[in-house]
């Protein structure tokens, strides 16, 4: 389950990651597909095979209006792995105690759908909150591997080191590369738990 705000929903480039995340993961033969409850977006079709165009992704949500959507309806579906890009919308609306709030939207997850894989990023680049990003990103490998090491199926994924400017399409959400390499960082992180 594709989780967080309109870079999950795939601004800018129709589906977005999942695009990409989809392709890679038929390429080396695994199932996948994803579960939400939001208007499908994306193509009809994908090198062929039909697109599961669903998604958990709002537009302008913060993690307090994500956290809300849990565990209704967002678990509706029981996902097997979430994916989790939150915190952009903080980064704009007040990053204090984003961090805190990130910490327990994770351990609702936990707690909600104990039997998933949480996969948790830190947010991509945000050019014009460069210091609350770089702070907040900080932050979130160690919330990850407290919540690990006390039992949950929890992993981190970095989604900011390497992300280049100009693979954002308007400051804020990827082009269709941008999109692309962050299938690539999901798809390292979960193709081992995938079928």
């Amino acid at each position: 389950m594709p989780l967080g705000d309109s870079i999950t929903f795939g601004l800018g480039f129709d589906g977005g990651y999942r695009v990409e995340l989809f392709r890679l993961a038929r390429q080396d033969g695994h199932e996948i597909t994803f579960t939400g409850t939001q208007a499908m977006n994306g193509p009809a079709m994908v090198d062929g095979a039909p697109f599961p165009r669903n998604h958990e992704g709002i537009s302008g949500e913060t993690i307090q209006q994500i956290a809300n959507r849990v565990p209704t309806p967002a678990l509706r579906d029981a996902p097997h792995i979430v994916l989790l890009h939150a915190g952009t919308n903080d980064m704009v609306r007040g990053a204090d105690g984003a961090s805190t709030r990130l910490g327990a939207l994770l351990d609702e997850l936990i707690a909600e759908a104990p039997d998933a894989l949480i996969v948790v990023s830190n947010i991509i680049p945000l050019p014009f909150a460069a210091a609350s990003v770089d702070a907040y990103n900080a932050t979130i490998p160690g919330l990850v591997e407290e919540r690990a090491s006390a039992g949950a199926h929890i992993i981190f994924a970095d989604q900011f080191t390497g992300f280049p400017a100009s693979e954002l399409g308007d400051q804020v959400h990827p082009n269709q590369a941008g999109y692309a390499r962050m299938a690539g960082v999901w798809y390292d992180a979960i193709a081992d738990y995938l079928r």
